[in-house]
């Protein structure tokens, strides 16, 4: 049955060319390697539930060693981790996430796919997981996946059979891919997708097992292991003078935010697999055992199988174009399959090795790294033919329908460079990744385009398509249009071609806390986005509060350029919270959005267009004490939050935690996950000490009991463990109701934990000596209580506090009871009589 396959086209272009730094120019050795896998027509689906999870060995030895089309079905984008190289969380952390993976599979060899799953961080198990994603919509979601890819072989990476023994998303992914192996093959499970893909019956399903699974690695060797196979993973690529696990480790050391970084090693090694579903392979070496991955496979196959036979047998690695003739004969006959799967991803794969082989090389460079819809913009055109194969330039169109030159023959090393521009037309769509276009639930994206399910990026619409003819062929070569510049330290950059609002606009903070009645003067940013902006700004803000002046006019020049506007903010006059959201008048459209920009070296450059909104918030508050003095750890906030309700907040670098600099702060917080990522405070921790002993506030935030940096992570004897509570809605008891933390200088209560997000905490000590006093109690649904999320500690003169709960996240939602209980944390042992009187004052 016939189904149209432009799709497939667009994935297998966004795998191979939306990388928005330097392009691929493959060596000789590597394009042998592509050419080797020509002749494999077998695929490998592995599915876990996060980045990160993948196994990049297996990935990597599959790509690589095996020559399988091999992809990773990750369910969710990593949304909900920690990000250990900057403040990004929530949905800008799985766009650096998303990006991260790409880059490991552009190491390891493999493709990456998508579900819309969102990951709203931990859970303990899949009915929680499974209640909070919409299970129907992300069970779709995988049988798309394995219909359009067509994997003869699954890997989960995760056990379906044991709930409850690990996160929740992870049991959850395997259990959704055991049972899409069979939906995806019958035609009454979303029959909806048949129309755009045909049904699918992968071969077999395997869990990646391994001792960690056992508990430990005698109790898996002691395991039948009848039903699992041995993959040697420890490959040696001579072509590329590296082994597979060393390939591996430097795609799993692609999740930079994550803190993966992960050395090579060298020799043989084993990867086990259980079969779950299908026939078992009689050869427990070859999991393909049964499998055709011939050429033979496809009807009118055989012939290129020996035309690639041939190619691959008598490579030049010293003229690789040698190789053109034959490898376009095989692609005139993959044209004629009537397997419209194969011929596609085929096609594409064979156009790449053509060009490989001809040094050819193609580009479309902007003017500029974006403009506005309705616009022209500049544009730098280069082909070159680096081989004496002899072929031809017929046309470059463009995604405008404009087409330069004509006929004009590529000779050998003989670049060719012309001027051009490009129209952006007024139904362009900007440029966004595509899951965030559109406001979800808790646990999904929302994606009405069935076609952008599973894609990693949004497709770029702004390209030119070079048609060269080789040896009679037509080739169409698409590229986005993309930007780059010469840096004097970097040199060559590339960054993405973007399609923006005229206008964007943001405020300053995305959350602004109002300690008392008093107004603040808040700064609106406005960004022009083409040039001689006019207009004028209005502020949307929530009942009971007012924005003075009502509108303000500006005029703005040169596109990128900035205006800063000054707003005053009079707050309710009782506790409340809203939203501020910019408006931007430019004729007779209304802009409310903004621009977030994503600028990392070991990613692409990324344009985000969220909604422009931050949160005010009316604060019944106090606080005594002024100065803070913040270590920082694996990234958050919290400096900025503290800032927001008034303390003076100074930034203490490790060298500098001295008794002398030390002396001036009225309180220390330590930054989460500081113990696990900052090796200097190995050296300072008594000093630390030292200072509560004399009468300063400690505060120390989560961290994870593996790698300590520090033996002693308080001054008496406390132990961390994996314990969390993930409802972020649990009922939180109140402990020693009396304890001055919990009522000075703000009466804490129930109330104090309604709103908060994600989770309440994680992390918490487990085991603590009799100084500490444990203030809250908290669990989630079946599980005992857990009293380890704060506790305090008289030390000396002054008072040590750990805490579990996630004020990192609570911050940035301005959930107001997190800032009234960190407010106490650092007031605590300051309550004097004098003291109450001017809190009353």
């Amino acid at each position: 049955m016939f189904r149209p396959y432009f799709f497939i086209l667009i994935t297998l272009f966004y795998c191979f060319s939306t990388q928005a730094q330097h392009p691929k120019k493959p060596t000789s050795s590597e394009i042998y390697q592509a050419i080797e896998k020509l002749n494999f027509l077998g695929s490998v689906l592995y599915v876990a539930a996060h980045p990160d999870d993948e196994n990049t060995r297996l990935i990597a030895h599959m790509a690589n060693g095996v020559k399988a089309r091999t992809a990773y079905l990750s369910l969710t984008r990593g949304d909900g981790g920690q990000n250990l190289i900057g403040p990004e969380l929530k949905e800008l952390l799985g766009v650096i996430r998303t990006q991260e993976l790409l880059a490991a599979r552009g190491i390891d060899g493999g493709e990456q796919l998508f579900s819309r799953a969102d990951d709203f961080g931990y859970s303990k198990h899949p009915d929680e997981t499974l209640a909070i994603w919409n299970e129907k919509e992300v069970l779709s979601d995988v049988v798309w996946a394995i219909r359009k890819f067509q994997p003869d072989i699954i890997i989960n990476r995760f056990d379906h059979r044991s709930p409850g023994t690990t996160h929740g998303h992870h049991t959850s992914s395997a259990m959704l891919s055991v049972e899409a192996f069979d939906s995806a093959a019958d035609p009454s499970k979303f029959p909806n997708q048949l129309q755009s893909v045909d049904i699918w019956q992968a071969k077999r399903e395997f869990f990646n097992t391994s001792w960690w699974f056992y508990g430990s690695k005698e109790k898996f060797d002691a395991a039948d292991k009848t039903n699992q196979y041995a993959v040697d993973v420890g490959d040696f690529y001579p072509a590329l003078g590296l082994s597979n696990p060393e390939i591996a480790a430097l795609s799993r050391s692609a999740h930079k935010s994550q803190g993966f970084g992960n050395t090579g090693t060298r020799g043989s090694d084993f990867e086990y697999l259980e079969l779950i579903k299908g026939d078992a392979p009689k050869d427990k070496n070859n999991i393909f055992e049964g499998i055709d991955t011939s050429w033979n496979r496809v009807k009118g196959g055989k012939r290129i199988g020996v035309l690639l036979k041939e190619v691959q047998d008598n490579y030049d690695f010293k003229n690789p174009s040698a190789s053109i003739p034959k490898l376009i004969e095989a692609y005139r006959l993959v044209q004629q399959l009537e397997n419209s799967h194969w011929k596609a991803i085929k096609s594409e794969d064979l156009k790449d090795v053509i060009a490989a082989c001809a040094g050819l090389f193609m580009e479309a460079v902007a003017a500029s790294n974006f403009a506005t819809k309705n616009s022209n913009v500049k544009l730098k055109l280069e082909a070159i033919n680096r081989s004496p194969q002899n072929m031809v330039l017929s046309a470059i169109v463009l995604s405008d329908g404009t087409s330069i030159p004509k006929n004009t023959e590529l000779k050998f090393n003989d670049s060719h460079q012309y001027e051009s521009q490009i129209h952006i037309p007024a139904t362009a769509s900007y440029s966004t990744p595509y899951w965030l276009e559109n406001k979800g639930t808790l646990g999904m994206y929302k994606v009405d385009d069935q076609q952008l399910i599973g894609l990693p990026e949004t497709p770029k619409t702004t390209t030119a398509t070079f048609n060269i003819s080789i040896e009679g062929e037509m080739l169409a070569y698409t590229k986005p249009v993309i930007y780059k510049i010469n840096d004097p330290v970097k040199g060559e950059v590339y960054k993405p071609f973007e399609i923006v609002p005229e206008a964007s606009a943001h405020i300053a903070e995305p959350v602004i806390i109002f300690a008392d009645e008093q107004q603040k003067d808040i700064q609106v940013v406005v960004k022009a986005n083409r040039k001689n902006l006019e207009g004028y700004v209005q502020l949307a803000y929530p009942k009971g509060w007012q924005v003075y002046p009502e509108k303000q006019n500006i005029a703005i020049s040169n596109k990128g350029e900035e205006h800063i506007l000054n707003f005053t903010v009079i707050p309710s006059k009782n506790q409340s919270e809203g939203l501020l959201t910019p408006m931007v008048h430019i004729g007779n459209n209304v802009f409310t959005k903004k621009l977030v920009e994503i600028n990392y070296d070991h990613i692409p450059f990324q344009m985000v267009l969220l909604p422009s909104e931050s949160k005010v918030v009316r604060l019944d508050i106090k606080k005594k004490g002024e100065n803070i003095g913040y270590i920082e750890g694996a990234g958050d906030v919290v400096p900025e939050s503290l800032r927001q309700i008034g303390y003076h907040v100074t930034i203490i670098k490790p060298e500098d935690i001295t008794a002398e600099n030390l002396d001036r702060f009225d309180a220390i917080v330590v930054g989460i996950r500081a113990y696990n990522t900052v090796d200097a405070l190995k050296f300072k921790q008594q000093q630390l000490f030292n200072f509560v002993e004399q009468g300063g506030n400690l505060i120390i935030q989560y961290n994870t009991s593996g790698g300590l940096v520090v033996d002693d992570l308080a001054p008496y004897p406390l132990e961390l463990s994996r314990d969390r509570v993930t409802d972020e809605n649990s009922e939180v008891v109140l402990l020693n109701t009396s304890n001055e933390l919990l009522n000075y200088p703000n009466k804490i209560t129930q109330r104090d934990f309604e709103g908060w997000v994600q989770e309440r905490g994680l992390y918490f000590p487990d085991k603590w000596s009799k100084e500490f006093t444990p203030l809250l109690s908290m669990h989630d649904k079946g599980e005992s209580p857990k009293e380890g999320s704060l506790l305090v500690a008289k030390y000396g003169k002054g008072h040590y506090i750990y805490t579990g709960l996630s004020f990192f996240r609570e911050f940035p939602e301005g959930v107001a009871g997190a800032y009234r209980l960190f407010a106490n944390m650092l007031s605590v042992g300051k309550k004097t009589p004098k003291a109450d009187d001017q809190l009353k004052n």
